[in-house]
């Protein structure tokens, strides 16, 4: 039965009409429109003769009308029922605007601001009660149109917390600066000078005359351009770059509203001084933050200026978490006898060391001084160890004569002697030369069956 001979003729109660009516989704349908029509076209006469017959009062007929929605437009967008909820609006909110996001469906801009348009309104009670009472022109007079662009809409749905702040502040700017060991053991200060982006001060971010930004007509408000290149008979490819004439914005100002200052751009480029203070015993890759001293951009919270810390190498100490590694090269004579040595610090101290006689030295040994490392991070008045490993040198060949040996033979520990058997076989101690062992090979690989190889490593006879 048509809707308006059901809200005319069909005698039900008012109450069980209203429950019907809300059972069958009859808002904004054809029929409502049509019942709509009539009702204002009858006379007050004729309406309450006609209610009269249908067994409810006349004045239950604008309190129906005024619950039909008279546009779903937005709600055809998230593809909802005008009696849905908040949560399945957001539900189906999520679903498309994951679809439709630029970042994934490039093509489809316009689809993306039109659903996030569409959640704007059905998410806010008071802007969802005007849409429903007078659509989308009401929404306007009344002052309420959309001010937030789609991407602000849909960063303050899946922000929650930490995401949306992420997504809403500028990238981290990572530095490298190079520091000696000498500045980690004393502390140092650096001044460092960057190029940044920061909000035009003639058109505070705005890029040009208020009220004339208009859509990009190049990329049509997409900020991204898709050219199709032939590459050969019947293949073709697509590209897409960052629309040149927005920047990627997909709004631009005419040349006569646009600012003279960062010309649209709504950011200048400033050179910024920073003081980075290096405090004692800071590591290799430690980074120092300057919060907020990133890139500006309009609507983004800026990001940081890190500063990660790389450190050159030094031609005597190697650090070791709080401890400085170094090497000392003594002469035999030195390891066997003892020896005196002076050691320059990090923050230019001598240091004289000492090994008394009789206490040998061997060929890489450690020995250490306390609290002559590096100063502990936030602890300076503590430091780490000083570790020597030593190194002998030995004299050259011959530096004794002959005759002289017995002399010296004496004095040193008994050597072992092997006593000689029938199984032994005497060989010669000889040079290793992995040159001439690589140049023996290569020879092998050109010609395999001219003899048997002779592998190993290969010696110079003395």
């Amino acid at each position: 039965m048509p809707f308006s001979r059901l809200l005319f003729s069909w005698k039900v109660p008012a109450p069980e009409l209203e429950k019907v009516l809300e059972h069958r989704g009859l808002y904004k349908s054809d029929s409502a429109r049509c019942a709509q029509q009539q009702y204002n076209s009858h006379t007050s006469r004729e309406t309450n003769s006609a209610t009269q017959r249908a067994g409810f009062n006349s004045s239950f007929i604008p309190l129906i009308l005024s619950k039909m929605v008279r546009e779903t437009g937005f709600y055809d967008l998230l593809g909802v029922s005008p009696k849905a909820s908040l949560d399945e609006i957001k539900k189906a909110y999520r679903k498309l605007a994951l679809k439709y996001h630029p970042d994934k469906n490039p093509n489809e801009g316009e689809k993306f601001k039109l659903i996030s348009q569409a959640y704007e309104v059905l998410s806010d009670p008071k802007k969802r009660d005007l849409y429903d009472q007078g659509g989308e022109q009401a929404i306007k007079e009344g002052g309420m149109a959309g001010g937030e662009s789609p991407m602000d809409i849909f960063n303050m749905f899946f922000g929650g917390g930490g995401r949306m702040q992420r997504e809403r502040r500028g990238k981290n700017v990572v530095h490298q600066l190079g520091v000696t060991l000498e500045e980690l053991y004393n502390g140092s200060t650096r001044k460092l000078g960057l190029q940044k982006n920061v909000i035009c001060e003639k058109c505070e971010g705005y890029g040009g005359k208020k009220g004339t930004i208009e859509k990009c007509s190049t990329c049509k408000g997409r900020g991204v351009q898709v050219q199709v290149q032939q590459i050969g008979p019947g293949m073709i490819q697509q590209i897409q770059s960052m629309c040149s004439d927005c920047q990627g914005q997909g709004e631009r100002f005419n040349s006569k509203d646009r600012c003279k200052n960062c010309n649209g751009h709504k950011v200048e480029r400033k050179k910024k001084i920073l003081e980075v203070h290096i405090d004692k015993g800071m590591k290799d890759g430690q980074k120092i933050t300057f919060s907020g001293e990133g890139d500006q951009e309009p609507g983004l919270e800026p990001g940081d200026v890190i500063i990660v810390l790389d450190l050159k190498d030094h031609p005597v100490f190697q650090r070791q978490e709080d401890n400085l590694m170094m090497k000392m090269k003594i002469k035999l004579v030195e390891a066997l006898c003892g020896f005196k040595k002076t050691i320059c610090t990090l923050d230019n101290r001598s240091l004289l060391i000492h090994s008394p006689p009789g206490q040998v030295i061997k060929p890489n040994d450690l020995k250490c001084i306390h609290n002559e490392g590096m100063p502990v991070y936030r602890d300076p008045y503590e430091k780490g160890l000083l570790i020597i490993k030593f190194e002998i040198e030995f004299p050259d060949k011959h530096w004794l004569p002959e005759h002289m040996l017995p002399d010296l033979e004496r004095l040193l520990p008994v050597r072992e002697h092997i006593m000689m058997s029938d199984d032994m076989e005497e060989v010669d101690l000889c040079e290793v030369d992995y040159e001439r062992q690589e140049r023996n090979r290569s020879g092998e690989a050109y010609d395999e069956d001219e003899g048997p190889r002779h592998g190993g490593v290969q010696c110079q006879t003395q």
